[in-house]
């Protein structure tokens, strides 16, 4: 199975940037489509953004639609999440999934098989 960890997170203003990166190992990274999704207190996990493997369509979220962008580097075993203008409702764990496809990408939480362990996001208003 592939295993993912995250970094990147922290604690910053409104307004500021982020970018969440996500390391990949044990299977090959580019057969699997890979997604963000975030988790605040007392929510549910909610979809973020996703790409494919070959990384040429991505999907978002239309809360982060225009400010996020989700990208990868199959050649490295990462993804990336750059998070512009940061709100303070963007406060959450964010969490990098992987599904073993080559053909689709998913919108929901029971779409990916792989986790990693989250990283916290803040952002103070």
């Amino acid at each position: 199975q592939v295993r993912l960890v995250e970094s990147g997170g922290g604690l910053v203003q409104a307004g500021d940037s982020l970018r969440l990166s996500c390391a990949a190992s044990g299977r090959t990274f580019s057969n699997y489509a890979m997604g963000w999704f975030r988790q605040a207190p007392g929510k549910e996990r909610e979809f973020v953004a996703a790409i494919t493997w070959s990384g040429l369509s991505t999907y978002y979220a239309d809360s982060v639609k225009g400010r996020f962008t989700i990208s990868r580097d199959n050649a490295k075993n990462t993804g990336n999440l750059q998070m512009n203008s940061l709100k303070p409702e963007d406060t959450a764990v964010y969490y990098c999934a992987a599904r073993p496809s080559r053909t689709s990408v998913s919108s929901t939480p029971e779409g990916y098989a792989h986790w990693g362990q989250g990283t916290q996001v803040t952002v103070s208003s």
